[in-house]
């Protein structure tokens, strides 16, 4: 299969994962209906926010970890058609194959790379590892490593940091063991013992900590009575964002990053806690098609501004973007309320007024 082949194959398989900490990359396999993603993505969290090309925002139930592996398991959402993508042979690679990388790094929406094996069994900490020259970058972690038949032949786990292009990937033999091992119990919070391997499930956990093969202190990927929250500035945001009722689990888009749906309009809250602001951004409508609609649109957006109290009208590249700044001394659950609520309105409100009068066309999502 040629690149674009492989890629377009790929797109509806390819899902998005965050949580509050961050971002990170899965891939569906139809055979075992299951997420396949990296430990180090769900980072101890039972739930994680999922979205793919195929489907909107979603919530999914974290069902199994390996932190030897770095593997995780997920639940797939319900009622979707996603493709089928088939698991390859570790025993037929070899150095120089071709492969492509395929994930969602730093935030970019479903980046394909391509490279070659630098060396098929890199040794490190007592596991082989696929070394590859295709650029993996932070956001790739959990995607698929694609051979040229199209086959996931390794999942991409992690980067040597100030190497060119190092990166590496947990061979398919791994997760094919581990989707073997998990079967059998599938549907359970389940862990993998990070010393002795055994499966350890709620079933057969030792006084709720421990391995029962060998005694290890283990943790399953269980839903807390109580969720973990944010503290300082970010606590506040998400307190405002369920106030105007948000559902702040699928908002959360990584650290301090937050992203919601209003009407139309997709709004971008962002908070810096090194220069101590936080910035909403509303993505509206992009510019029109109609040259002759652009110097009217440019005096409507000029007399909005003037008009505007604590918004902002602006033009980034071919978006239309209403934004606010707020100094994070400043905001309280109160003041931030009636602040976003405002965003959150006039944003939906700008949108179709756009389009309507001066023509202005869908913002294209990726």
């Amino acid at each position: 299969m040629d690149p674009q082949q492989i890629i377009e194959q790929y797109q509806k398989a390819i899902i998005q994962i965050a949580t509050n900490g961050g971002t990170g990359t899965g891939f569906y396999l139809k055979e075992f209906d299951l997420i396949i993603t990296n430990d180090h993505v769900v980072a101890e969290n039972a739930e994680v926010t999922i979205a793919g090309k195929a489907f909107d925002k979603a919530l999914a139930r974290v069902w199994y970890t390996d932190r030897k592996h770095d593997l995780a398991f997920l639940e797939a959402p319900k009622g979707i058609e996603l493709p089928e993508i088939r698991l390859g042979q570790y025993e037929e690679m070899k150095d120089g194959d071709a492969v492509l990388a395929i994930g969602h790094p730093y935030g970019l929406n479903y980046t394909a790379t391509q490279g070659v094996i630098s060396k098929v069994d890199r040794i490190r900490d007592g596991l082989k590892f696929i070394q590859i020259d295709a650029a993996i970058n932070p956001g790739n972690s959990g995607g698929p490593l694609v051979n040229n038949k199209g086959e996931v032949i390794g999942v991409n786990s992690f980067i040597i940091r100030g190497g060119d292009n190092l990166g590496f990937a947990l061979p398919v033999l791994y997760l094919r063991e581990a989707l073997q091992m998990y079967q059998p119990s599938k549907g359970q919070a389940s862990t993998r013992c990070f010393s002795c391997g055994y499966l350890v499930t709620a079933a057969n956990i030792d006084a709720g900590k421990y391995c029962p093969s060998c005694g290890t202190e283990v943790k399953l990927p269980e839903i807390p009575e109580k969720e973990v929250e944010p503290v300082g500035t970010a606590k506040t945001i998400e307190a405002i964002l369920k106030e105007l009722g948000k559902d702040v689990r699928l908002a959360r888009e990584g650290a301090n990053n937050w992203s919601v749906k209003e009407g139309s309009a997709k709004i971008r809250i962002v908070y810096n806690p090194e220069n101590f602001f936080i910035a909403a951004d509303a993505y509206l409508c992009q510019m029109p098609a109609d040259a002759s609609m652009i110097k009217p649109l440019y005096q409507y957006l000029l007399q909005e501004n003037y008009r505007l109290h604590g918004l902002t009208l602006s033009c980034v590249k071919q978006n239309i973007v209403l934004s606010c700044i707020l100094y994070d001394q400043d905001i309280n659950k109160e003041n931030g309320v009636a602040t976003f609520r405002t965003l959150f309105q006039q944003a939906d409100q700008y949108d179709d007024h756009l389009k309507k009068e001066y023509g202005c066309t869908e913002r294209l999502e990726e």
